[in-house]
């Protein structure tokens, strides 16, 4: 049964090193795709198609090209084992992940040198771009604005080191009463896909707001769309619906 107790407009205040120890704690198992997370990994690659789509769109760029994006240079911020990074860089992209967590940095790297892909990685934190002038021409922000306590200060960061004509990408989970069904009661305590306590409802973001915040920094929302799981297929798809997962595509003007 649904507790409303835990819709409560009141946002507890995130613990940031915490919420790093919790992915500490996953980042050896999430490639094995025989492991607990393979549920996790195929919406990853779902996830990776729609973002391959949406860049090859807006560059104009033709997937069926060897190396499709060579020359864009991408950002993954909150990169984790590289799961984004790998497969763009290894289609010519020039990209750099960051992630809080050094553990994650450190099997991130070996991956990519043991399948001589070139990443560059870097253990840091978002609020180190603040004082650089790099821009990238493709910015992933996914799976880590419901992690991070200063969701504005992040979202301003994506827009700065945003190139102009570049696309941002952000991913992640809607703040609805189906989500918390969905996301926290059957992900986690039903299913155990991730464990008990990875999210906190009350950090979960609602698109419209992240627009308004890119829309005060210049960005336009080019469109929203949502992840979704089919049980008849054992399958994820990209859908219209966007009540639970969900990715916005933001364009920086030139």
């Amino acid at each position: 049964m649904l507790d409303k107790s835990q819709l409560s407009p009141t946002i507890k205040p995130l613990n940031q090193q915490a919420e790093i120890e919790k992915f500490d704690a996953l980042a050896a198992e999430w490639r094995d795709p025989n492991g607990k997370f393979k549920h996790v990994l195929a919406f990853n690659q779902t996830r990776l198609t729609a973002i391959e789509n949406a860049i090859a769109q807006h560059f104009k760029r033709d997937l069926n090209q060897d190396i499709p994006f060579q020359g864009l240079r991408i950002l993954d911020i909150g990169c984790g084992v590289g799961l984004l990074c790998e497969p763009l860089a290894s289609q010519g992209a020039d990209v750099t992940g960051i992630d809080a967590s050094a553990y994650n940095i450190r099997l991130a790297q070996q991956h990519a040198n043991n399948w001589s892909i070139k990443v560059e990685y870097k253990h840091c934190l978002a609020d180190d771009l603040l004082n650089t002038e790099q821009e990238y021409d493709v910015i992933l922000n996914t799976e880590v604005i419901e992690h991070v306590e200063d969701k504005h200060q992040l979202i301003e960061i994506c827009c700065d080191a945003l190139a102009p004509g570049g696309l941002l990408v952000m991913a992640t989970l809607n703040r609805t009463v189906k989500s918390y069904l969905i996301a926290i009661i059957g992900a986690e305590y039903v299913m155990g896909y991730l464990p008990k306590g990875t999210h906190e409802w009350q950090h979960f973001v609602k698109p419209q707001e992240i627009s308004q915040q890119l829309n005060a920094k210049g960005l336009n929302t080019l469109s929203v769309e949502g992840v979704k799981f089919n049980p008849l297929i054992n399958k994820w798809k990209i859908t219209k619906e966007t009540s639970v997962n969900y990715l916005l595509y933001a364009e920086k003007p030139t």
